[in-house]
């Protein structure tokens, strides 16, 4: 049987035949790199605002978090310029919160701005606010019967 990740062709008896078998052999999310156009600014949103730890510091480069995915800042003018906004582009970044009315109460007084204001679903509350670059944070937190599942994972909401 040929897989979706493999190359294949029928040989001269009508039978499939696998030529070459592609494993990527991925594990998890590393991380996941944001182009911002002013790392200081984003750093700044992230780390004091958010409340993220730095985990690794360069000039150029931010690591964010310190279990599961990392989220990294890497100035958008290094590698190609920074079009659009995150709902231009498809890009949303989802984080786990005890309390989302707590949360977005905190984010507003700090002056971050509000993209959606809380709303209520069968497994969840979610609210998408806007990080300096216009990426949109949907900040989710959970409602399952089963406890532990309230870390295992993002069950969230799309930010439309």
């Amino acid at each position: 049987m040929c897989l979706p990740i493999s190359i294949c062709r029928f040989n001269d008896n009508g039978f499939k035949e696998l030529l070459v078998s592609i494993s990527v052999n991925i594990k998890k999310v590393g991380n996941v790199i944001l182009a911002v156009k002013d790392i200081d600014k984003s750093l700044q949103f992230y780390h004091e605002i958010i409340g993220l730890p730095i985990k690794n510091q360069r000039r150029s480069w931010v690591d964010l978090g310190t279990t599961g995915a990392i989220l990294s800042l890497h100035p958008a003018s290094l590698t190609a310029q920074h079009i659009g906004s995150s709902i231009e582009n498809g890009i949303t970044i989802g984080f786990l919160v005890g309390d989302v009315k707590s949360a977005v109460d905190e984010l507003r007084a700090k002056g971050v701005r509000i993209y959606r204001d809380i709303i209520e679903k069968d497994v969840g509350k979610n609210a998408v606010i806007l990080d300096p670059d216009d990426y949109l944070i949907s900040l989710f937190e959970p409602i399952f019967d089963d406890k532990a599942q309230q870390t295992s994972g993002y069950q969230g909401f799309t930010p439309a």
